[in-house]
């Protein structure tokens, strides 16, 4: 399993941003990465500014969205649907489509459970819990 340092993944995303602003080629997933920066113009500044975004803290205290886990989650997301993985959560994602209105608040509302499942993971030393994601997502989408 591929698993970039935080420092790589910044400059990811900050590469990726410079090449889609010069117009250069994109490989597929910069390509979706800068489909997401796009989605989020308050992230842009940040991006466009390398060396301020390596440096840059993110913690709670801070007050701040880290942009870089965010998309980071947007592209994870985009994978999971691409290949319905947890089996399911494509019809789910449909179903948030039609309840919120665009595939980016969807996107959100399953970024929400996969932060809660990540969170509990995390706290309890375990590998993540698809079934508990994606029953997490199925509540998300079955809301009226």
């Amino acid at each position: 399993m591929f698993e970039p340092s935080r420092d790589e993944v910044r400059q990811f995303f900050c590469e990726t941003w410079r090449k889609q602003r010069a117009s250069e080629i994109l490989t597929p997933l910069e390509s979706i990465a800068a489909d997401w920066i796009g989605e989020h113009p308050e992230y842009q500044a940040s991006l466009s500014d390398p060396e301020r975004a390596q440096g840059a803290d993110y913690g709670p205290e801070s007050g701040e969205t880290n942009p870089f886990l965010h998309l980071s989650m947007h592209l994870a997301i985009t994978e999971q649907l691409s290949i319905d993985q947890p089996p399911g959560i494509r019809a789910a994602h449909e179903r948030l489509i039609g309840r919120l209105g665009s595939p980016h608040d969807a996107q959100h509302a399953i970024m929400d459970c996969l932060g809660q499942i990540l969170w509990e993971a995390q706290r309890n030393g375990t590998p993540p819990d698809t079934d508990a994601y994606l029953a997490a997502i199925e509540r998300r989408a079955s809301r009226g």
